[in-house]
């Protein structure tokens, strides 16, 4: 079978390679899935790059986190599924519940095997039914960017609900999944971004407010007047140490961040006097668990919510499609055809 993987102790491009492996076989308690798409996340640079955590990949690793695909064969007692679901693997490996220990859960595409070749072989614990109402492209989205919006926005703390004001940063992944959650749970919606053109796409998805960074540069300040000074209620927080302090300023009573990213970068310093001020709270999110994913698996079906595919990339045109993702050109989600 044909595979993408990344070189042991790689730190560039250069060690993405796209080579023969041996198709693999559904031992005991495993299922074999014909992968048919695949998408990309900010991880994956960082993981090309040999700067995600634990830096460069010890051994030749197949490459991405997130994919979907068919069940063509189900091991010895194997009884979560059978042949011909769909499903797609989940981010973190042998976590169910709870909290992620990455010492213990190996991730897809990094510490474990990814999901970037024509077939995998995986613990049918470590999957899941994809939602009815998507395509495969469209379900390839959902094992990080998707699931670590809906752990921010309806996992950590008070859920989001009817009346709720979220403030999402940007117009990846994460960001745009998380306006699609926001608007089916009835909430009011502000997303940001340097570009008016990705605004305006955005307003075309239901984003109720809009705010350019670059011409607001003290955008926390722009969302205070949006808001009548009442600040939000959540924060999907992508930047990290670079925009948190605007964050928590966003804040209304009772508020609540979900630390996310760090797309402005892992330096400086963070001064957390206005969670005290208005009764908030920050979540660190690590993606999710499997109860989590079926949980947000059934509120896509109910809501018929359809993940942003910016654009799909044949298999062979791998490293393009990386290179579309680097340039920051996309607006929600690039995907990757295994077919």
């Amino acid at each position: 079978m044909k595979a993408f993987i990344l070189a042991a102790g790689s730190t560039s491009m250069d060690g993405i390679q796209q080579v023969e492996k041996e198709k693999p076989t559904a031992g005991p308690g495993e299922i074999l899935v014909r992968m048919h798409a695949a998408s990309l996340n900010f991880r994956d640079l960082g993981i090309i790059a040999g700067k995600y955590f634990g830096g460069p990949v010890a051994k030749d690793t197949v490459l991405l986190s997130d994919g979907a695909g068919e069940v063509e064969a189900v091991g010895e007692g194997v009884t979560r599924f059978k042949v011909g679901d769909r499903v797609a693997g989940t981010f973190f490996q042998d976590l169910v519940d709870g909290p992620a220990n990455p010492m213990v859960n190996p991730a897809l595409g990094h510490s474990a095997e990814g999901v970037l070749a024509q077939y995998m072989a995986i613990k049918e614990d470590n999957a899941v039914k994809i939602p009815q109402n998507l395509n495969y492209h469209e379900a390839s989205c959902l094992p990080c960017a998707a699931l670590t919006a809906w752990h921010a926005m309806m996992e950590a703390g008070k859920p989001v609900t009817k009346g709720d004001t979220v403030l999402l940063l940007g117009t990846g992944g994460v960001s745009i999944i998380g306006l699609q959650f926001a608007r089916a749970a009835g909430a009011r919606t502000i997303i940001t971004s340097s570009s008016d053109e990705k605004l305006a796409k955005a307003k075309e998805l239901g984003a109720d407010l809009l705010i350019n960074y670059k011409k607001h540069p003290d955008w926390d300040e722009e969302v205070k007047k949006l808001t009548d000074g009442k600040g939000v209620d959540c924060v999907v927080e992508v930047g990290g140490i670079g925009t948190i302090n605007k964050s928590m300023n966003c804040l209304g009573l009772g508020g609540k961040i979900g630390m996310i990213g760090v797309l402005a970068g892992v330096d400086g310093e963070c001064n957390p006097r206005n969670l005290m001020m208005t009764g908030s709270s920050i979540h660190g999110i690590f993606v999710g668990n499997r109860r989590m994913f079926e949980e947000m698996n059934k509120a896509i079906e109910v809501n018929d919510i359809h993940p942003v595919v910016d654009k799909v990339f044949d298999f062979d045109d791998t490293i393009e499609a990386i290179k579309y993702f680097k340039s920051q050109a996309h607006l929600g989600k690039v995907v990757i055809n295994i077919d």
